[in-house]
């Protein structure tokens, strides 16, 4: 119901709900290209003032919804959102505020990519690029993860050479070394950039625009692929407070995990779009969140991130069967058309945002969310 087939659909759909709330809107264009059916690319910021005592002047609570930052992962994130704004009134919670930012990555999104238009990895792009992190695992892998061809003799050979490597590093040291992020090598995966890119400096000014002002802001970053298949698993993002960590487990309860201490199904990342709230608001009181969505195993995932990257890197996307079966692989990894899936997430989801609604307020979890 929630779940839309494209990009444009996805934007059509959300901008007619926040209309339909009467909520401010403001998009950002995105100018260095365009999607994949030729439509123009927007990251779309929906904002809703709740019952008296709200709006960045009023000094009260915001809750930030943020779909599409991986941009493939976007369909989920979206549909979290439009139910949100058909099925919850923030004029119902008292001192709510409520900040939507819908499809963050538009290229990836449209493309079904989870990269932007330069191959930036946009939650690896949070860094100071005069002193970027260090990765030297990625570098022995590179080779291994954009073979020469995809389908024949040097994939498979790629592919025995990173099943040895799991075997003598373990599966969680080379998760780490492929995942946390790289700055050498703009062809390969989870790349970071040289430079602040246009999602990083788009979020930036929305965080100005209509973050300034807010005592406390509950954050949530929708993503999919890692974890179990329906899963909801809320991992911890940081804050600028000693106290974040205990809210956010107060809030999430036992369901919270913590990439830095090894209990998160992701691995410990530089640079995620939380670290720009951080830097932006010093002063407000943030618990933020990654909400991740599981969808294939491990494996299946990489392997579909890894066909992406050949094609656009080393393919021709005018193969259109090959490109065909490469965007199917993409969808099943981080947006599967399965009914079941979908079902499970947007409960699953509905009732980890009631939670951050609830934990924000000190209302009850709305009825709506639950």
């Amino acid at each position: 119901m929630y779940f839309s087939a494209s990009y444009d659909q996805a934007r059509g759909r959300f901008l007619a709900a926040a209309a339909g709330r009467d909520a401010r809107l403001r998009s950002f264009r995105n100018g260095t290209g365009l999607g994949a059916a030729g439509e123009e690319l927007r990251t779309d910021v929906a904002c809703l003032d709740g019952a008296a005592g709200s709006g960045p002047g009023d000094r009260g609570a915001a809750l930030v919804l943020v779909s599409g930052t991986h941009g493939a992962e976007g369909f989920a994130g979206s549909a979290c959102q439009l139910r949100f704004l058909t099925e919850f009134d923030p004029a119902s919670v008292p001192g709510l505020s409520v900040v939507l930012v819908h499809a963050l990555n538009p290229f990836g999104f449209s493309h079904q990519r989870r990269v932007d238009e330069d191959n930036v990895d946009i939650n690896r792009n949070f860094v100071d690029h005069g002193r970027v992190p260090v990765n030297e695992g990625y570098a022995a892998l590179h080779p291994l993860l954009l073979p020469a061809d995809w389908g024949g003799p040097a994939q498979a050979a790629a592919d025995e050479k990173i099943l040895l490597h799991v075997a003598e590093a373990g599966e969680r040291a080379t998760q780490l070394a492929i995942t946390a992020g790289q700055y050498d090598h703009p062809d390969g995966l989870f790349y970071g950039g040289t430079a602040p890119c246009w999602s990083n400096v788009t979020w930036r000014s929305i965080i100005q625009e209509h973050l300034v002002g807010y005592d406390r802001i509950a954050y949530i970053d929708l993503h999919t692929g890692l974890g179990a298949r329906g899963a909801a698993e809320p991992i911890f993002r940081g804050g600028t407070d000693a106290a974040a960590h205990t809210r956010a487990r107060a809030w999430y309860g036992p369901a919270l995990t913590d990439s830095d201490d090894g209990t998160s199904s992701s691995t410990r990342i530089g640079g995620n779009s939380a670290q720009a709230l951080m830097e932006e608001l010093p002063d407000v009181e943030l618990t933020a969140i990654t909400l991740e969505f599981g969808t294939q195993d491990a494996l299946t995932v990489l392997r579909a991130l890894q066909a992406d990257n050949w094609l656009w890197q080393r393919g021709t996307r005018a193969d259109e069967e090959r490109a065909a079966g490469i965007r199917a692989l993409m969808r099943d990894a981080f947006a599967p058309e399965d009914d079941q899936w979908r079902a499970e997430i947007l409960d699953r989801g509905g009732k980890m945002i009631g939670r951050a609604v609830a934990g924000l307020t000190g209302a009850p979890a709305p009825a709506s969310l639950s």
